[in-house]
C-alpha cells in the first residue's frame, strides 16, 4: 500500500510485515508489525488517529475481520496503544495482550486519558486521539517469559522491560530473530538518523532501563524492530549505544539537579548536539514525538524519587 508515493507496508522477515501507521500524517515515525500465519498477531496499533491507516493496511494484507487472532502492545502510551479499542471492535475474535500493570487502563482508559491530556495538551486530540475501552474478557495479561503463538508453530516471547514505563513489554520472535523493542531502547527515526532515549514521567528509572537493555541482549536478537521506527540490523551495537546515551543523559541531568539549575537547559545542549545536522522540519518532528521537555520531566522525577528514597533509607 502506498501513500503519497511512500510504501506503507513492507515484508521485513518471512510473513512479518511492517506497517507505517502515519502518526500526524508523518512517514516513518510510528510502526506496527503483523506476524502472519494461521493465527496472525499485530504488535502495536499506534494512536487512535492512525487506526484508519492501520485498517487499510491490514485489508491489503488480506486480514479479514474474523482473521486477526491477537493484538499485543508493548505499553499503554497512546502512540502505541491508543487504537486498541477501535482495533478490538474491528476484529472481534482478537485477544488483546498487555503487561499486567497496563491491563486495567485498556478496560477503563479514563485515568490514562486524563494523564495524557496533562502531558500533551492540545496535541492529544489534534495528533494522538484518545482511546476506546476494551472488553475485559478480551484482555490477556502477559508476564515475563510468557509465550504467544502466531501460527501454532512459532514462538513469540514476552519480555518484561521496565525503565521507560513500568508497564513495558518487548516481544522476541524466535523464528525471525526480531525483537520488538517498543520504547525500551529509545527512538530512532530513519530520516533523523540518531538514537536518543525516551525518558518521560512518571515511570522512568535508569537502573531498570539499563537492566532491560541487558535482558534484550540475552536473547541474542538478529535485528531490532523499533516502534519509532523500523528495523535495525545491528542489535548489539544499538543496545550498547542506547546504554551509553541514557547513562550520559542521566549524568547531565544529575549534575543540573545537584546544582539546582535547569535540567531542560542542560538536556537541550545534548539534544542540540545530536540533531545539529538535521533539517528543521525533521527536528521538529523528533521533538514533537519525544522532545527535551518531556524527557527532562522524567529525569527530574526519577532524580527526586531517588533522593527521597535515599533519605528514607538513611543514606543521606
Amino acid at each position: 500500500m502506498d501513500f503519497d508515493g511512500q510504501t506503507l507496508v513492507s515484508e521485513v522477515a518471512p510473513s512479518v510485515y511492517q506497517i507505517d501507521t502515519l502518526l500526524g500524517g508523518w512517514h516513518k515515525v510510528t510502526a506496527g508489525y503483523l506476524i502472519g500465519g494461521v493465527e496472525p498477531l499485530l504488535i502495536e496499533t499506534g494512536s487512535q488517529s492512525s487506526v484508519s491507516t492501520l485498517l487499510r493496511a491490514l485489508k491489503q494484507l488480506n486480514i479479514a475481520s474474523s482473521d486477526l487472532a491477537g493484538v499485543a502492545v508493548t505499553h499503554i502510551h497512546l502512540d502505541h496503544a491508543g487504537g486498541v479499542g477501535d482495533v478490538a471492535k474491528a476484529f472481534p475474535k482478537a485477544k488483546v495482550y498487555v503487561h499486567e500493570k497496563g491491563a486495567r487502563h485498556l478496560v477503563d482508559p479514563v485515568r490514562l486519558i486524563a494523564s495524557a491530556s496533562m502531558v500533551y495538551g492540545d496535541l492529544l486530540d489534534s495528533l494522538y486521539g484518545r482511546m476506546l475501552p476494551t472488553e475485559s474478557e478480551r484482555v490477556v495479561v502477559l508476564y515475563d517469559g510468557d509465550v504467544l503463538s502466531a501460527s501454532g508453530r512459532e514462538r513469540i516471547i514476552a519480555i518484561d522491560s521496565p525503565g521507560h514505563a513500568k508497564h513495558h513489554l518487548g516481544f522476541f520472535h524466535e523464528q525471525s530473530g526480531l525483537l520488538f523493542s517498543g520504547d525500551a531502547v529509545g527512538v530512532r527515526l530513519p530520516d533523523v538518523g540518531v538514537l536518543w532515549p525516551a525518558t518521560p514521567p512518571p515511570d522512568f528509572d535508569l537502573e531498570l532501563f539499563v537492566g532491560s537493555l541487558e535482558k534484550f541482549k540475552s536473547y541474542q536478537p538478529k535485528r531490532l524492530a523499533f516502534s519509532h521506527y523500523g528495523i535495525v540490523d545491528s542489535p548489539e551495537e544499538t543496545l550498547s549505544l542506547s546504554r551509553d546515551t541514557i547513562t550520559r543523559w542521566a549524568e547531565v541531568a544529575a549534575d543540573a539537579y545537584r546544582q539546582d539549575t535547569s535540567i531542560d537547559d542542560a538536556l537541550q545542549i545534548e539534544f542540540d548536539e545530536m540533531l545539529k545536522d538535521i533539517p528543521s522540519e525533521l527536528r521538529q518532528r523528533a521533538e514533537t514525538l519525544s522532545g527535551v521537555h518531556s524527557n527532562a520531566q522524567g529525569l527530574h522525577r526519577w532524580l527526586s524519587k531517588s533522593r527521597n528514597d535515599h533519605a528514607v533509607s538513611g543514606e543521606e
